[in-house]
């Protein structure tokens, strides 16, 4: 599963990026895995926010930081704000972010956690 962290995000000066498709509107707030979008892994995100004012964004956000039990601050969104595949600056180690992605997606692949 290394490897897939690296296609889902790439190093930054302060962190990483990364790539996310965004449902808003769900019945729930989950990480839900990760799928291919145009040749590219992106990490499956849903909200029950809706997409005005930026709520569903915010909702996103705040769900990648309780995800990656990252403080919030340390998440913001970095482009894609009307689209529903984005980009999510985390900043702290790049290496200990990544590793972080890996475990929470082992764990939603093994179905002991639900995103």
């Amino acid at each position: 599963m290394a490897a897939l962290s690296g296609q889902l995000c790439r190093r930054a000066r302060d962190g990483i990026v990364l790539a996310v498709r965004l449902t808003p509107k769900s019945s729930r707030d989950e990480i839900s895995g990760v799928d291919l979008i145009d040749g590219r892994s992106v990490l499956k995100a849903r909200v029950r926010a809706i997409p005005g004012k930026g709520e569903a964004n915010k909702a996103l956000t705040k769900l990648i930081a309780k995800w990656l039990r990252v403080p919030g601050s340390s998440v913001v969104l970095s482009s894609g704000g009307k689209s529903r595949t984005k980009s999510i600056s985390i900043h702290g180690d790049p290496i200990e972010l990544m590793n972080l992605i890996e475990q929470c997606l082992d764990l939603i692949e093994t179905g002991k956690v639900n995103g």
